[in-house]
């Protein structure tokens, strides 16, 4: 027995190492993820246990039990033990009981958005989101307050897209003709990465925004910003360039932009040139129609095509300005 016991031990403790030592989950900056986590370790803590326990008798068996190599006979006839067999049905059966509940309670605390959440539109299309606020403004990154509760209603243009937030943990599809509802209540400021977590087409695994937690009077100006006019036309181009996810695709140095998935936006004359077209009527067609003319060397399909939609005419025009002008 104190054999078992020991085995028991060195097992458990080897688990608890492995579970503990390695980072299986980012660190959460919400409610709904800290709950999740706690269902997360609740789960993996029984696991560890029932592993400890197993392997601590099965290696006990194999020592205690095992035949000499010379030996051919056959083992000893045995019977099952009825009493042995309730214990090894009824304790697994607590434990599943015990992880359901708890998992239900969380489910139900993580949908429940109390009675003035923030209600906040997100809409997916290959391959970019876009997120409406209660004002009427759009951008193409989510910005929410620390401390608020938020009610996320997502949906989708084409195809099937699903929502994740690592740090916040929870997971939505976002599906055409269908509104999806997700519950979020972040409690740390910082920017985590938006993904798409569905297969979604040839621009999948770039289809990333972002998601910036933020305190109560910096989101509020923020939101201001955004709906109006802002402080000056490369102000607010510099601005909307942020908000509109530009950063994340391509490279412009006056944006301290460094992306490398569409075409370099420091290099636009010479991408002009080619394309045959004055600078100005090319930016403006490369954001309104992006598949018009490709950048030899970059995929058709990848850019969104709705900015036509979502900028509004005299940011468009702002917008195209600042590029033409190099960020000045």
């Amino acid at each position: 027995m104190i054999q078992l016991v020991g085995l028991g031990v060195a097992f458990g403790v080897l688990a608890s190492l492995v579970a503990l030592l390695v980072p299986w989950l980012p660190d959460s900056a919400g409610k709904e993820a800290e709950r999740i986590e706690f269902v997360f370790w609740f789960t993996t803590w029984i696991c560890i246990v029932i592993f400890a326990i197993v392997a601590a008798v099965i290696a006990y068996a194999l020592l205690k039990f095992r035949v000499k190599p010379e030996d051919d006979s056959d083992g000893p006839p045995i019977h099952g033990h009825t009493g042995l067999e309730i214990v090894w049905t009824a304790i697994p059966a607590v434990l599943v009981t015990a992880i359901s509940i708890v998992s239900g309670v969380v489910l139900a605390q993580n949908g429940n958005a109390g009675s003035k959440p923030l209600e906040i539109k997100v809409t997916a299309q290959q391959f970019a989101w876009t997120f409406e606020y209660p004002n009427g403004a759009k951008s193409g990154r989510l910005v929410l307050p620390v401390d608020q509760k938020v009610r996320l209603e997502i949906t989708a243009k084409d195809v099937i897209h699903s929502f994740w937030v690592p740090q916040l943990a929870q997971k939505q599809d976002a599906v055409p003709g269908q509104v999806n509802k997700l519950v979020l209540t972040p409690t740390r400021l910082g920017k985590f990465p938006v993904i798409c977590t569905e297969l979604c087409g040839l621009g999948h695994a770039l289809m990333r925004s972002q998601v910036e937690i933020m305190n109560r009077k910096g989101y509020e100006e923020w939101l201001r910003s955004l709906k109006g006019p802002g402080g000056g036309g490369a102000t607010l181009a510099a601005k909307l360039f942020e908000d509109s996810g530009c950063a994340g695709c391509h490279t412009f140095t006056p944006a301290k932009a460094t992306g490398k998935v569409g075409p370099d936006l420091d290099k636009l004359p010479e991408q002009a040139k080619r394309a045959g077209k004055p600078l100005d009527e090319f930016i403006r067609e490369s954001i309104v129609k992006p598949d018009a003319y490709i950048e030899p060397g970059f995929m058709k399909g990848v850019m969104p095509t709705n900015f036509g939609d979502t900028i509004k005419p005299n940011d468009l025009d702002a917008l195209v300005q600042y590029l033409a002008s190099g960020g000045k």
